[in-house]
Parts: C-alpha cells; sequence; structure tokens
C-alpha cells in the first residue's frame, strides 16, 4: 500500500522548449473535446498558478468542444443519430483568430478512433489531423503543446479492443518528442496508476459516470492527476507529490475560495468563448457575449486577487 502512495507520473521534457513553464506565457488556450470542456483539470492548473504566483497575471482560456475530433471521422449513429462529431478543422481559425494565445494546449485522440479496434485508414486520418493542427498553431504565431489523450478504461466501457486503440495512439503522438515537438503524456501515466490501484482495488476507476460507465471522462481525482502530469512536465516543481486539489489549496488560508471562484469562471468563459468563435456541435450551452462575460471575468478576478492578498 506505501508504493501505492507514490505518484505514477512521468516526468516528459518538452524538446525544443527551452524549459519554459506556464509562467513564459500570458494568454494560454486549452483546446479538446469534452474532457477539457469538463475543465476541472484546468482550473486545478489555473489555482496551482496564482496560488504560486499571486503577482503573476495569467489568462487561462479553455475553448473544448465536446465530442470533437482532429481526424474528421465520426461513427454512425453517434448521439444516436442527432447529429455527427464536430470537426475541429472547421473552427480552429477562427478560435486562434479571436483569442490570439502565446501557446495552444491540445488534447485529442480519445474520440479520433471513433471508439473501434484499431484501423489503419483511421489511425492515418488522426495523423494528418495533428500535422494539420501543428502547422496551423505555429503559423498563427503560438507555441503547440500536445497532449495525448487520458487513459481508455476498456473494462468499465465494456468495449473490448478501444484501449489497444489508444495505447497506439497515444505511444506515436508521445514519439513526435524525437522530432522536437512538444509533447505532454497523460495516458500512460494514468494507466500505471489505474493498474498499480486496481491491483489492490478491483472496483477502482478514474472516470466519473458511475451509472454509463463509459471507461473515457475523468472523475475530480483523476482529473487532479492529469493536471499534476501536464504541471509536472512544464517543470512546475512539486505539483507531482501532491496527492488532490484539496491537499493542494488547504496549504493556503483562502486556497478553497480561490479554487471555487477560479472554476466559477472557467464555467463563464468556456461557453463565452465556445459562442463568441462559433461552432457546428447542437446541444450546447449559449454562452453570455463575450464583452458581458469579461465584466463578469474581471469582477471574479479582482475577487480572486483580494483574496490571495489575504490569504
Amino acid at each position: 500500500m506505501k508504493q501505492l502512495a507514490t505518484v505514477f507520473v512521468l516526468l516528459w521534457t518538452l524538446h525544443g522548449s527551452g524549459q519554459k513553464t506556464f509562467t513564459s506565457y500570458k494568454k494560454i488556450l486549452f483546446i479538446g473535446n469534452s474532457i477539457t470542456y469538463d475543465g476541472t483539470f484546468i482550473s486545478g492548473i489555473e489555482t496551482w498558478l496564482r496560488l504560486k504566483y499571486p503577482e503573476a497575471r495569467f489568462e487561462i482560456i479553455n475553448a473544448g468542444l465536446p465530442s470533437e475530433t482532429v481526424s474528421g471521422l465520426s461513427e454512425a449513429g453517434h448521439a444516436d443519430n442527432r447529429f455527427p462529431r464536430p470537426d475541429l478543422h472547421e473552427r480552429l481559425a477562427r478560435v486562434l483568430s479571436l483569442v490570439k494565445p502565446d501557446v495552444v494546449l491540445a488534447s485529442y485522440g480519445i474520440n479520433d478512433g471513433i471508439y473501434m479496434p484499431f484501423d489503419e485508414n483511421r489511425f492515418e486520418q488522426y495523423k494528418q489531423g495533428i500535422y494539420w493542427l501543428h502547422k496551423e498553431v505555429v503559423k498563427s504565431g503560438a507555441d503547440i503543446v500536445h497532449i495525448s489523450a487520458p487513459c481508455y478504461d476498456e473494462r468499465r466501457a465494456g468495449n473490448a479492443g478501444y484501449e489497444n486503440t489508444m495505447d497506439r495512439y497515444a505511444a506515436w503522438l508521445t514519439g513526435l518528442k524525437d522530432s522536437g515537438w512538444a509533447v505532454i503524456d497523460v495516458y500512460h501515466p494514468m494507466q500505471k496508476y489505474l493498474m498499480a490501484h486496481r491491483a489492490v482495488d478491483e472496483q477502482f476507476h478514474l472516470d466519473g459516470f458511475e451509472l454509463a460507465r463509459d471507461g473515457v471522462h475523468p472523475n475530480a481525482n483523476a482529473h487532479w492527476l492529469m493536471a499534476r502530469i501536464i504541471l509536472t512536465a512544464m517543470n512546475e516543481n512539486g505539483a507531482d507529490t501532491i496527492s488532490s486539489i484539496q491537499s493542494f489549496v488547504s496549504g493556503f488560508r483562502n486556497g478553497m475560495a480561490i479554487l471555487d471562484k477560479i472554476a466559477e469562471k472557467q464555467t463563464i468563459m468556456k461557453d463565452a468563448w465556445l459562442t463568441a468563435a462559433g461552432h457546428k456541435r447542437p446541444e450546447m450551452k449559449k454562452g453570455l457575449p463575450l464583452v458581458e462575460a469579461r465584466k463578469k471575468e474581471k469582477a471574479l478576478d479582482k475577487v480572486i486577487d483580494s483574496l490571495n492578498r489575504t490569504r
């Protein structure tokens, strides 16, 4: 059990990044699918940064879109035939133009194999989508950090074969570090963490949909696991030793209140950014007009700064 207390985080050096950390950037954009849109790990990252660097000014923007792929693929009958999966190709240019980020952290893959056994043609479309995404972000003048999909738990999902698909996607993406790309692999550290805990408790899991048991969407603890892997890879010393976001914020007088306000702000702003940039996915909450959302964001930032000064 003592070994299980160890954090299973792999430290991935960001090749070509010049040992940059989040503090190298002011405007940080996250893009991805429903796991990114959920944003719990993003709120955790922002809370870490605000508490560690109270005088710094970060703008952390979540433009994740549920169901999205970078491959442009969609399985037959997706969403009970209500709509096909949205394709990042359709909206990326608008997002980059609107946000004008300094760095983009992009997490794709979990939807790109469309939950089927490995297929070379689908894999090739995923790879071409990643190459295209990389080129477009670099062309915009921003840095890009690729993040592999979180681990897939096929036992929970009852979908034999897709774990192998995701293994291969994550291994390929991580291998691009050898070409000088900045890549953070969350897939394999999460998989090791899951397997180590499951060896002790067969019912242990990282997904949060108890009834659906989808094996995909991380629970709150798994979101923090993602956050600390990303923070560690971005050279934030000490993140790999923190077992939960609660244990981190408890070290600050107003830490939990700051986390709550950051989560509130992120919830408002992610819908505002999505609506302002535009997308083709139905059944999404319409965000506030960006000007109005920005006013709320500014007010919440003032509260966060005030809490941070009296911590």
